[in-house]
């Protein structure tokens, strides 16, 4: 009856941990190169009555695995600015992250910081470096599929950085760091750079940025499903609780 109320307990706090991720889910369905995020459940210890031949297992419930990461394409969405640019396939934007270590994102709204340098919208910095002179006029800028900056500097087509990605063997092992960006893991496995194009890395198209790949049906059929689910567990943690009582309420 204990194993019950236990296990009963461990479900409802599984269930809520996977509401508050398709709540996460929802809120960033409008959020730039977002990546839907999916929990998956382990049952825990079990416990055995009677021996190896002839015995009954007892599960003790179930807690929430790991969060994978679905890198599914997202649509893509016009963008005014020239540096604006979303890959279309697989890879991701190399940042340079405040502790100076190496971030990757899908989100591709850059614009020129007070240096030139082309940011996101964290203010971290696109490595390999692409530097715009104020000189150049904006309207010239050209950012071609494989990742060739160009602009026209003293009446003259000139080049101004080269763009490359990265992409991982297990993107969906990436750590999340918040800010739409992520970083290397044992899981992921490192990163391999190359220029967009080529060695299956996806190609850019400038004045695009890839939207949000949540899918709001269905995150509301799981909100529904876990809902339902939650339900379920706590009439059992209920009917356990009354079964108990009925149990203590016995007189001789």
């Amino acid at each position: 009856m204990m194993n019950a109320l236990y296990s009963a307990a461990t479900g409802m706090m599984a269930m809520q941990s996977g509401m508050d991720l398709i709540a996460q889910n929802l809120a960033n369905v409008n959020t730039t190169g977002y990546k839907s995020s999916r929990m998956t459940f382990e049952d825990l210890l079990y416990t055995q009555i009677g021996d190896q031949n002839g015995s009954t297992q007892v599960g003790m419930g179930v807690s929430p695995g790991r969060t994978q990461l679905e890198f599914k394409q997202g649509d893509f969405r016009e963008d005014a600015s020239k540096t604006a640019m979303g890959i279309d396939g697989a890879g991701f934007f190399q940042v340079i992250l405040p502790n100076g270590d190496i971030g990757y994102t899908r989100d591709g709204h850059f614009l020129p910081d007070a240096n030139g340098q082309l940011v996101t919208s964290a203010g971290y910095t696109l490595e390999p470096s692409v530097v715009i002179p104020v000189t150049v006029d904006p309207e010239s800028i050209k950012i071609n599929a494989t990742g060739t900056v160009t602009g026209t500097l003293k009446g003259e087509s000139t080049i101004l950085g080269q763009i490359q990605l990265a992409k991982f063997v297990n993107p969906a092992g990436l750590f999340a760091l918040g800010s739409n960006t992520y970083a290397a893991s044992n899981n992921s496995g490192p990163a391999q750079v190359d220029d967009p194009g080529t060695n299956g890395m996806g190609i850019l198209r400038q004045n695009y940025t890839e939207g949000s790949n949540v899918s709001v049906m269905t995150e509301m059929v799981d909100m529904i499903t876990a809902q339902r689910a939650f339900e379920s567990v706590s009439k059992v943690l209920s009917s356990s609780d009354e079964m108990l009582s009925m149990a203590n309420s016995i007189r001789r």
